[in-house]
C-alpha cells in the first residue's frame, strides 16, 4: 500500500517566516525537503517467526496518534485521479505489485494480493519551528506528511517527514537540509550547540503550540547514553515523534522497538524553484548537490581537483544548459545516494505545477524511487546484522548454542530469499528519466555490492553448516561400520546358542537364563567397548588392511587401541 501524498495542510501559524531574501541573493520561492529515516525493528518473541510489527499499531488504533492509511486504490468510492495514474504506469509490472499489489482478481486467487506495505500517519504534527544558530530569527515550516512505512516479512521501518516553505533565501533552505535530518549530535560546539544540529527543532500543532523539541545541548545525557548502552541516544523531538515505538536500548516500554541501522544523517530529499536561478553560482549548485552548509556563492566547498567530476558523477542534466541557467526550463536532477535535489526555475509551469509538474513527480514517483532504494539499503543492513548476531551467540563446545545458529541462519537465508525475489530490483521503470535516476541511486548507495557480500556472508556460513553435518554424519557411518565389524564376533557367538551343540532343552530356565547371561554380557560389553574405541579400531583396520605395513607396525596400531592417546605414525614402523 502506498501512500496518497496529494493532501495539503495549511501551515501558515504565528510567527512563521515572512522575511524577504537581501536584494540579488539567490531566492527559493518553492522549497520541499523530505527526509526517511530507516531503522532496524527489534524481534518479539519467536525469533523464527515472520514478524508483523505494524498490527501493534493497529490493535492500539485511538489510543496512538498513528493510523492505517487507506489510498486511492483501497478506499471505498474514492475517484482514482489521473496523477496517481501516471504515477502507477511509471512502473514495470513487478515494481507495481511490489507498490501496490494487486487488485480484485488477485485478491479471490491469492496470486500476490495486497501491497506488501504498511502505511500508517499522524495528523498532530503540523509544523516544525526551526532556530539556526547563526540566524537571528527561528524559522517556521509546514510538515505536509509524518508516515511511517512496514514492510512484510522484513524488520524495517522507514519514517517519512514533509516540510515545505516559501519565498526563503538560499542560505536559509541550505541551512535546513544541512541540518535538520539528524538523529544526534556528532560532536558539540564551543557554544554548546550540538554539531551539525540545529540549535532547536521544535513541532507545532495546527495552533502553533509546541509539542515536542529537541535536546541536542544537553551533552551529558548522550554521553550518558553512549556510555552506558554503547549506543547513540536519540534526540528527543524524533523519540516523540516515533512513539509508541520506542528506541531498543532505553528504558522506555514499548511492544514495537528499533535502533539506529545506519548513519545520524537522514537520507533527504529537497525541491527548490527558484525565483533567480540565474544568480546560482557553480559553488552554489555544487553546495545544493552535496547537500553542504551554507558559504561563499563565490567559492567551492572543496578543493577544484576534488570537485573536478561533480556535474558528470552526481548531475543528471537532460533539462540543464551550461551558460543558460536563466532559462526558465532550466532543471538540474543532483543524487550522491544520501540525497536527491532538484533544482529548477519558479517561472517554468512544467516546473511548479502540481497535477503534472516536476513537483507532483518529485512527491510521488521520485519519492518511490527514494523510497525503494533505501529500503533495500535498509533491508540489506538488516540481514548482514542479523548474521553478526547469530554469530556473536555461537558457542561450539555447547550443542543447544550450535542448534540456535544453525536455525537463526537457516531462518536468515529464508529471508533472504525471500527478499531477493519480492523486494529486489535492479530496474523499476522502463521510462529514461525513472530509469536513470534510480540507477543512479543505486549506484551511489552501492546496494548492488551489499547485496553481493550479503548473499556471500549467508553463502559462506550455510556451507559452513553444511560441512559441519557432513562431517558428522560421515563421523556416525565410520562409527556404525566398526561397530558391525566388530559385533559380527558377537554375533557368531550368539549364533553358537542357536546350533544346539550343547543339549540344553531340557534344563531349567534359570540354567537356561545362565547360558543366555553368559553370552550375553561378554557382547553386549564387547559392543560397547567397540563403540568407545571406534575411532582408534577404525584406525587399527585401516593399518590391517594395508598390505604396505609389517606386521609389526599393525600389532602396535592394535596395542594402542587400548593404551593411551598417542600421535603414532604406524608407516615409521614398517
Amino acid at each position: 500500500m502506498h501512500n496518497d501524498r496529494n493532501r495539503g495542510r495549511g501551515w501558515h501559524y504565528p510567527g512563521a517566516n515572512t522575511m524577504k531574501p537581501a536584494v540579488n541573493q539567490p531566492s527559493v520561492a518553492s522549497f520541499r525537503q523530505v527526509v526517511l529515516w530507516p531503522v532496524q525493528l527489534m524481534q518479539q518473541g519467536d525469533d523464527q517467526k515472520i514478524q508483523q510489527h505494524w498490527q501493534s499499531l493497529v490493535a492500539a488504533a485511538g489510543k496512538t496518534p498513528w493510523k492505517s492509511v487507506s489510498d486511492e486504490f483501497t478506499s471505498a468510492g474514492a475517484q482514482f485521479s489521473e496523477r496517481r495514474y501516471r504515477e502507477f504506469v511509471t512502473f514495470l509490472p513487478f515494481a507495481q505489485r511490489f507498490l501496490y499489489g494487486e487488485g480484485i482478481r488477485g485478491e479471490v486467487d491469492g496470486s500476490y494480493r495486497s501491497s506488501p506495505i504498511h502505511v500508517f500517519s499522524r495528523s498532530d504534527v503540523t509544523g516544525v519551528r526551526i532556530k539556526f544558530g547563526d540566524d537571528p530569527q527561528p524559522v517556521t515550516f509546514g510538515v505536509d506528511h509524518v508516515d511511517l512505512y512496514f514492510f512484510y516479512d522484513i524488520d524495517v521501518a522507514i519514517l517519512v517527514v514533509e516540510l515545505l516553505g516559501e519565498q526563503l533565501p538560499l542560505a536559509r533552505a541550505q541551512n535546513t537540509m544541512f541540518r535538520f535530518g539528524r538523529a544526534y549530535p556528532s560532536h558539540w560546539e564551543a557554544s554548546g550547540r550540538g554539531g551539525h544540529c540545529a540549535e532547536k527543532v521544535e513541532w507545532l500543532n495546527k495552533n502553533g503550540e509546541v509539542l515536542a523539541a529537541s535536546d541536542y545541548e544537553e551533552k551529558q545525557r548522550y554521553l550518558k547514553f553512549a556510555r552506558e548502552q554503547r549506543v547513540p541516544r536519540i534526540a528527543s523531538h524524533w523519540e516523540y515523534l516515533m512513539q509508541p515505538l520506542v528506541q531498543h536500548y532505553s528504558d522506555q516500554e514499548g511492544e514495537i522497538r528499533y535502533r539506529e541501522i545506519e548513519y545520524q544523517r537522514m537520507p533527504l530529499m529537497s525541491y527548490l524553484a527558484l525565483d533567480n536561478i540565474s544568480q546560482l553560482t557553480r559553488g552554489d549548485l555544487i553546495r545544493l548537490g552535496l547537500v553542504t552548509r551554507p558559504g561563499d556563492a563565490n567559492t567551492l566547498p572543496y578543493s577544484e581537483g576534488f570537485l573536478r567530476d561533480f556535474e558528470s558523477r552526481y548531475c543528471y542534466d537532460s533539462h540543464w544548459h551550461d551558460g543558460q541557467q536563466q532559462s526558465p526550463d532550466n532543471m538540474r536532477f543532483s543524487c550522491n545516494g544520501q540525497n536527491f535535489i532538484v533544482i529548477g526555475s519558479a517561472e517554468d509551469s512544467t516546473f511548479t505545477d502540481k497535477e503534472a509538474g516536476v513537483v507532483s513527480q518529485f512527491r510521488h514517483q521520485y519519492f518511490l524511487l527514494f523510497l525503494i532504494a533505501h529500503f533495500q539499503k535498509a533491508a540489506l543492513l538488516m540481514l548482514s546484522d542479523r548474521l553478526v548476531h547469530a554469530i556473536s551467540r555461537l558457542d561450539i563446545d555447547d550443542p543447544a548454542s550450535v542448534r540456535a545458529f544453525r536455525n537463526s541462519v537457516n531462518h536468515t537465508q529464508e529471508i533472504f530469499l525471500r527478499f531477493t525475489h519480492r523486494y529486489w530490483f535492479h530496474a523499476v521503470s522502463d521510462q529514461a528519466q525513472t530509469r536513470d535516476l534510480f540507477t543512479m541511486m543505486l549506484r551511489h548507495l552501492e546496494t548492488g555490492d551489499l547485496f553481493e557480500r550479503t548473499r556471500r556472508r549467508i553463502l559462506d556460513m550455510t556451507q559452513y553448516l553444511d560441512s559441519e553435518q557432513s562431517k558428522l554424519h560421515t563421523e556416525i557411518v565410520v562409527r556404525l561400520t566398526v561397530v558391525t565389524a566388530f559385533g559380527l564376533i558377537g554375533t557368531v557367538v550368539t549364533g553358537i546358542l542357536g546350533m544346539n551343540l550343547f543339549a540344553e532343552a531340557d534344563n531349567t530356565p534359570l540354567t537356561k537364563l545362565w547360558y543366555f547371561m553368559l553370552a550375553f554380557i561378554p557382547t553386549t560389553a564387547l559392543v560397547l567397548l567397540t563403540i568407545v574405541k571406534s575411532r582408534r579400531l577404525s584406525a587399527f583396520l585401516d593399518a590391517l588392511s594395508d598390505e604396505n605395513l609389517g606386521w609389526g607396525a599393525k600389532l602396535r596400531v592394535f596395542i594402542d587401541v587400548w593404551g593411551k592417546k598417542t600421535e603414532t605414525d604406524p608407516a615409521k614402523d614398517d
